[in-house]
């Protein structure tokens, strides 16, 4: 299978460079410093398993999707629109989409954008770029799609390149249950600076993050969404399973950029908004993380 990575940073880096290790066709579309690196020395695969160094085609084009059959959205959710504009003159009509993005509107913002079949996958990974060209994998790697005229072949393939993959007719369901765990921990680990291990045991976090949950969760319900799974020890288990990981909007005001924070703790209080379920707790980490941003820029 011809595999295209739109937005290859560290999800798309590794996903990608897992199915190019198990033998498909993939190109990753990045920044260019991480197509220099990675068309001079591979991509550096760095896991809990092994470190290697991965041959993969790596581009700065959008032009580089041309003849896939598998585009990887991977993309900041706040770039979507731009990205889905810039690959539409260069995809294959059959071609699917599978956002790999944080939030939970993105797949159906591609459904409107492009006349292409787009499906969500939720992901739960912990990975880094720790420099040019090269991944970090600190933790899990599963992912959830969505039921799709590919997914059984994309699951397959997923599954062969030793990522645990499962499709579940309840995607929006697993995609509000990562909202939550995003909700919980991004800002707050931004907010810090701190890593998930060390930020669980600060004065008062666990509780903060109980009220943050508590307040997604009445607007899931205000919503009519079905959440899998018992959220709370999902909440734990992230601290437990992923102690050094820093979230991704952590990183992104570390780095100076514009975060996901409108499409996570911001998404909480325009839905809570929308359906009369306050969110104070949300609406807080939210404003704060945008005053960061403000600040750094």
């Amino acid at each position: 299978m011809k595999v295209a990575v739109m937005g290859a940073g560290a999800v798309g880096c590794y996903y990608g460079g897992m199915l190019a290790r198990a033998g498909h066709e993939v190109v990753l579309i990045a920044r260019p410093q991480h197509v220099e690196a990675i068309e001079r020395d591979g991509l550096r695969l760095q896991t809990q398993h092994f470190d290697e160094r991965v041959r993969v085609a790596a581009s700065t084009e959008a032009s580089a999707a041309h003849g896939a059959q598998l585009v990887l959205f991977c993309v900041k959710s706040t770039d979507t629109d731009s990205a889905a504009q810039a690959l539409a003159p260069h995809l294959e009509r059959d071609a699917l989409l599978l956002s790999l993005q944080n939030g939970v509107e993105n797949a159906g913002r591609l459904r409107e954008l492009l006349p292409h079949e787009a499906a969500a996958a939720v992901v739960y990974v912990a990975a880094e770029m720790a420099g040019p060209g090269h991944v970090k994998h600190n933790g899990r790697g599963e992912l959830v799609i969505e039921p799709s005229t590919k997914s059984d072949e994309v699951a397959r393939a997923f599954v062969q390149a030793h990522v645990p993959t499962d499709i579940s007719d309840n995607v929006r369901g697993a995609l509000w249950a990562k909202l939550v765990l995003n909700c919980a921990y991004n800002a707050l680990s931004a907010i810090t600076q701190l890593p998930y291990g060390r930020l669980v045991q600060g004065e008062g976090i666990t509780r903060a993050m109980r009220d943050v949950v508590d307040e997604c969760l009445a607007v899931a319900k205000a919503d009519d969404v079905t959440i899998p799974g018992d959220v709370d020890a999902a909440v734990q288990r992230i601290a437990e399973t992923m102690p050094n990981q820093f979230s991704s909007t952590a990183q992104d005001l570390a780095r100076g950029r514009t975060s996901e924070i409108d499409h996570l703790n911001g998404l909480i209080v325009r839905r809570g908004e929308a359906l009369g379920v306050p969110t104070p707790a949300n609406r807080l980490l939210h404003a704060l993380v945008k005053t960061i941003e403000s600040k750094g820029r």
